[in-house]
């Protein structure tokens, strides 16, 4: 997949709107414009910032179901997300927690939004809904029998969770891509606001090839110059809120601050890739 082609940049900023509890969920409130109005300052906030993309999520409907969520959760978002894409210009994506990526990719397909995110796409993860199954074999066919070209960034190992067999990173990015077909893959750490390590995430690039790594959690202004010099792109949140809590709401200049940061970073790479190859092939600058 070509990242350029669809976030006009190769190594897209992805922003989360985390929704607040949508009906069914312990905590909600019973008043859908609240998490209508919330989630328009949050994707205003981030594309004000200069985000390359926005991904919606159902993120305080915890505790989640593992796969199957409730209608009415399917009909909210769908409302909501499309409430949001008249609102900025910048791509959407789609994941309805824990793992039911149908439901994301047919809001997705439903509002015309370019992406999902599925947290278990193969193998088998012990997570704290239980054990969940991946059914990419479900998921590309569904993509096909309703005429999807949204495409399916897959988490690799995803945080919060822990493989039944035991963990081979290279073999489970091979696999996601190779037998899963995602588009792209996503490395997290451990939890939320848990970065992956960088030995991690270059293992994950060589094992992708020419599909994209995306960092899936953990990154801030500090750390993004390190992960970035191992992945095509960023997904992030928490360092973006309010004193960096993830119960609170985005804050712009932690937007702004993250974003320069991010592209600084990987222009400085960019610029130290070609000046190593100029002195390789004797061009002094």
């Amino acid at each position: 997949m070509d990242l350029k082609q669809l976030f006009k940049t190769p190594n897209p900023i992805i922003g989360v709107v985390h929704l607040l509890p949508l009906p069914t969920a312990p905590g909600w409130g019973g008043n859908l414009k609240a998490v209508i109005d919330r989630a328009e300052q949050e994707a205003t906030a981030l594309a004000s910032g200069g985000v390359d993309g926005i991904i919606i999520e159902n993120f305080f409907d915890a505790p989640f179901t593992k796969n199957q969520v409730d209608p009415a959760v399917v009909s909210a978002m769908t409302v909501v997300i499309q409430r949001l894409m008249q609102l900025v210009t910048v791509p959407i994506g789609v994941n309805v927690l824990r793992n039911d990526a149908h439901s994301a990719l047919a809001i997705a397909t439903v509002v015309k939004a370019q992406f999902i995110r599925v947290n278990v796409l193969t193998g088998v993860m012990a997570t704290d809904q239980g054990l969940i199954e991946g059914q990419a074999h479900q998921l590309l066919r569904y993509r096909r029998e309703i005429g999807s070209d949204v495409k399916i960034f897959a988490d690799v190992l995803v945080k919060h969770a822990r493989p039944l067999s035991s963990p081979n990173l290279t073999i489970a990015v091979q696999d996601t891509i190779e037998r899963g077909l995602a588009d792209a893959v996503i490395l997290s750490g451990w939890a939320t606001g848990s970065p992956p390590d960088l030995q991690d995430l270059e293992l994950a690039k060589a094992a992708a090839h020419n599909t994209p790594v995306l960092i899936g959690s953990g990154a801030s202004w500090e750390n993004i110059s390190t992960l970035m010099q191992a992945a095509d792109g960023v997904i992030v949140s928490s360092s973006l809120k309010r004193h960096g809590r993830r119960e609170q709401t985005i804050d712009p200049i932690r937007v702004n601050q993250f974003v320069e940061a991010a592209r600084s970073s990987k222009q400085k790479l960019v610029e130290d890739q070609i000046e190593i190859k100029d002195q390789g092939s004797g061009i002094r600058s």
